[in-house]
Protein backbone atom coordinates (compact mmCIF):
# COMPACT_ATOMS: atom_id res chain seq x y z
CA UNK A 1 0.00 0.00 0.00
CA UNK A 2 1.00 3.53 -0.49
CA UNK A 3 1.24 6.29 2.07
CA UNK A 4 1.05 5.57 5.67
CA UNK A 5 -2.16 6.24 6.80
CA UNK A 6 -3.70 4.72 9.68
CA UNK A 7 -6.02 2.94 7.33
CA UNK A 8 -3.41 1.88 5.13
CA UNK A 9 -1.46 0.04 8.18
CA UNK A 10 -4.10 -1.42 10.22
CA UNK A 11 -6.99 -2.50 7.42
CA UNK A 12 -8.12 -5.78 6.69
CA UNK A 13 -5.50 -6.27 3.44
CA UNK A 14 -4.40 -9.99 2.46
CA UNK A 15 -1.02 -9.00 1.02
CA UNK A 16 -0.33 -7.20 4.19
CA UNK A 17 -1.23 -10.13 5.81
CA UNK A 18 0.20 -12.81 4.10
CA UNK A 19 3.81 -10.99 2.86
CA UNK A 20 4.48 -8.80 5.61
CA UNK A 21 2.85 -11.63 8.50
CA UNK A 22 0.62 -8.51 10.02
CA UNK A 23 -1.92 -10.55 11.53
CA UNK A 24 -3.09 -8.11 13.38
CA UNK A 25 -5.06 -6.52 10.60
CA UNK A 26 -7.48 -9.33 11.34
CA UNK A 27 -8.71 -7.11 14.00
CA UNK A 28 -8.07 -3.81 13.52
CA UNK A 29 -9.55 -3.70 10.25
CA UNK A 30 -12.83 -3.92 12.38
CA UNK A 31 -12.38 -0.94 14.28
CA UNK A 32 -11.75 1.14 11.29
CA UNK A 33 -14.50 3.02 9.12
CA UNK A 34 -14.86 4.89 5.67
CA UNK A 35 -16.67 7.79 6.88
CA UNK A 36 -19.13 9.30 9.26
CA UNK A 37 -21.96 7.11 7.78
CA UNK A 38 -20.56 3.85 8.06
CA UNK A 39 -19.42 4.01 11.73
CA UNK A 40 -22.89 5.24 12.09
CA UNK A 41 -24.79 2.59 10.81
CA UNK A 42 -22.16 0.25 12.53
CA UNK A 43 -22.26 1.63 16.29
CA UNK A 44 -26.51 2.13 16.00
CA UNK A 45 -26.64 -1.54 15.56
CA UNK A 46 -24.19 -2.52 18.07
CA UNK A 47 -26.00 -0.54 20.83
CA UNK A 48 -29.69 -1.79 19.43
CA UNK A 49 -28.19 -5.45 19.40
CA UNK A 50 -26.46 -4.79 22.58
CA UNK A 51 -29.61 -3.74 24.72
CA UNK A 52 -30.79 -7.28 22.80
CA UNK A 53 -28.46 -9.55 23.47
CA UNK A 54 -26.30 -8.63 26.35
CA UNK A 55 -28.64 -9.04 29.44
CA UNK A 56 -29.92 -12.12 28.13
CA UNK A 57 -26.24 -13.81 27.61
CA UNK A 58 -24.19 -11.43 29.62
CA UNK A 59 -20.98 -9.54 29.27
CA UNK A 60 -18.43 -12.09 29.08
CA UNK A 61 -20.63 -14.08 26.10
CA UNK A 62 -21.42 -10.98 24.23
CA UNK A 63 -17.96 -9.83 24.06
CA UNK A 64 -16.95 -13.46 22.63
CA UNK A 65 -19.75 -13.44 20.49
CA UNK A 66 -18.47 -9.96 19.25
CA UNK A 67 -14.95 -11.33 18.62
CA UNK A 68 -15.73 -14.23 16.88
CA UNK A 69 -18.11 -12.37 14.41
CA UNK A 70 -15.19 -9.91 13.90
CA UNK A 71 -12.84 -12.80 12.88
CA UNK A 72 -15.16 -14.58 10.98
CA UNK A 73 -16.16 -11.32 9.39
CA UNK A 74 -12.14 -10.68 8.69
CA UNK A 75 -11.88 -14.95 7.28
CA UNK A 76 -15.06 -14.01 5.04
CA UNK A 77 -13.54 -10.62 3.64
CA UNK A 78 -10.19 -12.35 2.80
CA UNK A 79 -12.16 -15.27 1.11
CA UNK A 80 -14.28 -13.49 -1.27
CA UNK A 81 -11.44 -10.19 -1.62
CA UNK A 82 -7.82 -10.37 -0.11
CA UNK A 83 -6.67 -7.78 -2.70
CA UNK A 84 -9.32 -5.19 -1.09
CA UNK A 85 -8.45 -2.77 1.88
CA UNK A 86 -11.63 -3.54 3.98
CA UNK A 87 -12.49 -1.75 7.35
CA UNK A 88 -15.57 -1.74 9.36
CA UNK A 89 -16.95 -3.18 11.86
CA UNK A 90 -20.19 -4.74 10.16
CA UNK A 91 -19.01 -8.13 10.05
CA UNK A 92 -18.82 -8.40 14.12
CA UNK A 93 -22.40 -7.23 13.64
CA UNK A 94 -23.62 -9.65 11.28
CA UNK A 95 -22.56 -12.08 13.92
CA UNK A 96 -24.40 -10.27 16.22
CA UNK A 97 -27.67 -10.44 14.44
CA UNK A 98 -26.84 -14.06 13.85
CA UNK A 99 -26.40 -14.77 17.36
CA UNK A 100 -29.49 -12.80 18.22
CA UNK A 101 -31.40 -14.85 16.23
CA UNK A 102 -30.45 -17.80 17.54
CA UNK A 103 -30.64 -16.68 21.23
CA UNK A 104 -34.27 -15.60 20.27
CA UNK A 105 -35.19 -18.95 18.24
CA UNK A 106 -33.96 -20.55 21.68
CA UNK A 107 -36.44 -18.77 23.92
CA UNK A 108 -39.36 -18.94 21.72
CA UNK A 109 -39.46 -16.08 20.21
CA UNK A 110 -40.15 -15.56 16.17
CA UNK A 111 -36.78 -13.29 14.59
CA UNK A 112 -39.03 -12.23 12.06
CA UNK A 113 -41.95 -10.89 14.07
CA UNK A 114 -39.46 -9.16 16.50
CA UNK A 115 -37.55 -7.16 13.56
CA UNK A 116 -34.27 -9.15 13.82
CA UNK A 117 -35.19 -11.10 10.26
CA UNK A 118 -36.14 -8.46 8.16
CA UNK A 119 -33.51 -5.86 9.68
CA UNK A 120 -30.79 -8.99 8.72
CA UNK A 121 -32.52 -9.37 4.85
CA UNK A 122 -32.63 -5.61 4.70
CA UNK A 123 -29.07 -5.63 5.66
CA UNK A 124 -28.13 -8.69 3.11
CA UNK A 125 -30.17 -6.48 0.40
CA UNK A 126 -28.33 -3.53 1.28
CA UNK A 127 -24.77 -5.70 0.77
CA UNK A 128 -25.42 -7.69 -2.43
CA UNK A 129 -26.87 -4.06 -4.11
CA UNK A 130 -24.70 -1.51 -3.02
CA UNK A 131 -21.02 -1.30 -4.48
CA UNK A 132 -18.46 -1.60 -2.54
CA UNK A 133 -19.52 -3.26 0.45
CA UNK A 134 -18.05 -6.50 1.62
CA UNK A 135 -19.80 -9.05 0.56
CA UNK A 136 -17.64 -11.85 2.54
CA UNK A 137 -16.92 -9.82 5.63
CA UNK A 138 -20.88 -9.87 6.24
CA UNK A 139 -21.58 -13.48 5.22
CA UNK A 140 -18.55 -14.71 7.39
CA UNK A 141 -19.78 -12.26 10.39
CA UNK A 142 -23.43 -13.59 9.93
CA UNK A 143 -22.22 -17.20 9.77
CA UNK A 144 -19.30 -17.08 12.90
CA UNK A 145 -22.22 -15.31 14.87
CA UNK A 146 -24.69 -17.68 14.00
CA UNK A 147 -22.45 -20.64 15.25
CA UNK A 148 -20.64 -18.95 18.33
CA UNK A 149 -24.37 -18.00 19.45
CA UNK A 150 -25.58 -21.49 19.01
CA UNK A 151 -23.02 -22.64 20.84
CA UNK A 152 -23.07 -19.95 23.63
CA UNK A 153 -26.93 -20.60 23.76
CA UNK A 154 -28.33 -23.65 22.89
CA UNK A 155 -25.56 -25.93 22.89
CA UNK A 156 -24.46 -24.72 26.28
CA UNK A 157 -27.99 -25.25 28.23
CA UNK A 158 -28.27 -28.77 25.94
CA UNK A 159 -24.96 -29.74 27.56
CA UNK A 160 -24.72 -27.68 30.88
CA UNK A 161 -21.26 -26.91 29.88
CA UNK A 162 -19.78 -23.45 30.03
CA UNK A 163 -16.49 -25.17 29.16
CA UNK A 164 -17.40 -26.83 25.92
CA UNK A 165 -19.53 -24.36 24.51
CA UNK A 166 -16.42 -21.61 24.79
CA UNK A 167 -14.41 -24.23 23.93
CA UNK A 168 -16.30 -24.58 20.58
CA UNK A 169 -16.25 -20.82 19.94
CA UNK A 170 -12.59 -20.60 20.78
CA UNK A 171 -12.19 -23.21 17.82
CA UNK A 172 -14.42 -21.39 15.49
CA UNK A 173 -12.28 -18.06 16.66
CA UNK A 174 -9.38 -20.16 15.67
CA UNK A 175 -10.79 -21.74 12.35
CA UNK A 176 -11.30 -18.09 11.64
CA UNK A 177 -7.73 -16.37 12.29
CA UNK A 178 -6.43 -19.71 10.37
CA UNK A 179 -8.82 -19.26 7.42
CA UNK A 180 -8.37 -15.56 7.13
CA UNK A 181 -4.49 -15.91 6.94
CA UNK A 182 -4.59 -18.83 4.49
CA UNK A 183 -7.06 -16.83 2.06
CA UNK A 184 -4.49 -13.81 2.42
CA UNK A 185 -1.81 -15.76 0.85
CA UNK A 186 -4.27 -16.81 -2.01
CA UNK A 187 -4.92 -13.49 -3.58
Amino acid sequence: LGGGTLVDRLSLYGPAIADDHEYYRLVTGGFLHAGLLHIAFNMYLLYVLGQLLEPGIGHVRFAILYVVSLLAGSCGALVLDPNVQTVGASGAVFGLMGGGVVAMRARGIDPMASGLGPTILLNLVITFLIPGISIGGHIGGLIGGAACGWLLVEFRERTRSELLSLLGCLLIGGAAVVGGIAAAGGG
